[in-house]
């Protein structure tokens, strides 16, 4: 038994939840709820912590200025790793919570019950923060939970604190299901959740020498569970809203919140000025009520450039394809670059056209953030392309503003919206005006994306079966079929249904030959006003991946 948590139990624990991470990566990756093959939760949480591990194994021994405990320097070493480690949402949480940890452990003289408990207390608070809309029913609710309980144990005895917390988190990580109806309907419990839980247990083990023994959580049922839609604006909203806003970050955290409520596609970006007095904010939402929108802005700071944009009375976007339809885009001037993620040869090749920095896939918040300081510019816009790597494309962001890099992030969730944005950068304008130029041509592109289904699943679009082909719209599976050729067809057939001047392309790496071509012939011949635009994209998993502007 340890009575208080030094140094040495900091890399045990942190060694001890890697390994446990690791024998359960495939089991977590499995609780996806999606029947797409790209979810790896117990991937990107191993990859994570691998690289806190790393972190540790380099620097432990090396007590920083400023009379920092032993301890203390261990948890900020494991906590900064794992940040700039970070990958997929869960990744950015998980490195919060060890942030928080870290940050109220740091300067104690000893590790006991009492701090702990105030710890995880921060350490929720820090998890919370790092989500612009939390969920419950996620690994929030299970590391509230934790922080919850030992604050309850009101005792200074570190194994008792230690056993309530992760007893607490097994229990919160249980009812998940019931707060969240995807988990509900898929039979699963959430896979953030769970792998925090076997952090706790691990924490547990070094504390008190004993193992928690806990069943894992039950298998999925026989009956096709359901898939959940991913987050997407809706036709609801009839407004446009956007302004730039000068006002300090307290007060459009607020204001943030008044915006979520209001609508949706709400996009906030800051100039990462140092003085938060003389910030600059780029405001941007879809609402009913305009004056709401405005009158919150105007409660945060002072809003100007205030514009407004009635979606029914919008022509059909003009076309706007990064390479055909207007040559290559305005290459980055002023000490300006842009950092685009994406996976596919081809893809990169376009991307790299357009005088963009290419980062692989999936990637951590430290390769990010070499990418970025790699352009040696002064101001950057990241292109995340994937709603799974917004969170780390936003971390990637705040350390290079500690760095003196303004970086702004744009929220593109697939290529087709990033090259919609490079090609109406304009280096004539001013940054933040640019920024939210791109921002509009992302959004004004819909896209879609064509797979196979990796497992069974009751989806809106009605049950699928693995090897299926399905066509997700916005991540929403909006068609199911059986031939690929036919299935993509349709699915262009129904986004054009909508409106649309220009369609692009993307075959991927799987592709049948032939199938961007037979694509683009159908909709010459039932789309003839339409223009289209065909690449060899090489992306995995999606053999397609279209975007209609």
């Amino acid at each position: 038994m340890l009575d208080t948590l030094d140094a040495a139990a900091v890399r045990r624990w942190c060694a001890g939840g890697l390994a446990a991470l690791r024998r359960h990566q495939g089991e977590i990756d499995d609780l996806n709820v999606y029947p797409v093959p790209d979810g790896d939760t117990g991937t990107n949480l191993v990859l994570t912590l691998t690289s806190a591990q790393q972190a540790l194994a380099m620097d432990l021994a090396t007590l920083p200025d400023g009379g920092s405990t032993a301890h203390g320097h261990a948890l900020r070493l494991m906590a900064r790793g794992a940040l700039l480690g970070a990958r997929g949402n869960s990744g950015v949480i998980l490195s919060q919570i060890l942030r928080g940890l870290a940050d109220t452990l740091a300067a104690a003289p000893a590790v006991r019950g009492r701090q702990l408990a105030a710890a995880l207390g921060d350490a929720t608070a820090a998890a919370y923060s790092a989500v612009a809309q939390p969920v419950e029913g996620t690994v929030l609710s299970v590391v509230a939970a934790a922080a919850r309980a030992a604050g309850s144990a009101d005792s200074d005895d570190l194994p008792t604190v230690a056993r309530v917390a992760a007893g607490a988190a097994a229990e919160a990580l249980a009812r998940t299901p019931e707060q969240l109806p995807a988990l509900a309907r898929a039979g699963v419990v959430d896979a953030g959740g769970r792998g925090l839980c076997l952090l706790l247990d691990a924490l547990v083990e070094v504390v008190t020498g004993e193992s928690p023994r806990r069943p894992a959580p039950a298998p999925r049922p026989v009956r096709p569970p359901a898939t959940a839609a991913r987050e997407t604006g809706s036709t609801d909203y009839a407004y446009e809203v956007q302004f730039l806003l000068d006002a300090d970050a307290d007060a459009v955290a607020r204001m943030r919140q008044t915006l979520a409520g209001l609508g949706d596609s709400l996009v906030v970006v800051g100039d990462g000025a140092t003085d938060a007095a003389s910030a600059t904010w780029n405001v941007h939402v879809h609402v009913n009520d305009v004056g709401a929108a405005v009158e919150a802005g105007v409660e945060a700071g002072r809003p100007h450039r205030i514009s407004v944009t009635r979606f029914a009375d919008q022509p059909p976007a003009a076309p706007a394809d990064a390479v055909a339809a207007h040559g290559t885009a305005a290459p980055a001037g002023d000490g300006r670059a842009a950092v685009v993620v994406a996976s596919g040869t081809g893809i990169a090749e376009l991307f790299t056209g357009e005088g963009a920095t290419v980062v692989p896939g999936n990637p951590s918040t430290g390769e990010l953030l070499d990418a970025i300081r790699a352009t040696a510019a002064a101001r950057v816009v990241v292109l995340p392309n994937d709603p799974n790597t917004q969170a780390v494309a936003n971390a990637a962001a705040r350390e290079a503003h500690a760095l003196g890099v303004r970086v702004s992030v744009v929220p593109t969730r697939s290529p087709v919206q990033a090259l919609a944005a490079l090609a109406v950068r304009d280096p004539q304008r001013r940054f933040a005006d640019d920024v939210i130029a791109m921002a509009e041509a992302a959004g004004a592109c819909r896209y879609a994306e064509v797979c196979w289904a990796s497992r069974e699943a009751l989806t809106v679009a009605g049950p699928c079966r693995p090897g299926d082909v399905l066509a997700l719209v916005e991540g929403e599976v909006h068609l199911i079929g059986a031939d690929l050729a036919d299935t993509c067809t349709a699915v262009v057939d129904r986004m054009l249904g909508g409106g649309g001047e220009l369609v692009t392309l993307l075959s991927g790496a799987d592709a049948p030959e032939g199938l961007a071509d037979a694509v683009a012939e159908h909709v010459a011949r039932r789309w003839p006003f339409v223009e289209v635009q065909a690449y060899a994209g090489g992306q995995p998993h999606y053999p397609l991946l279209v975007g209609v502007e």
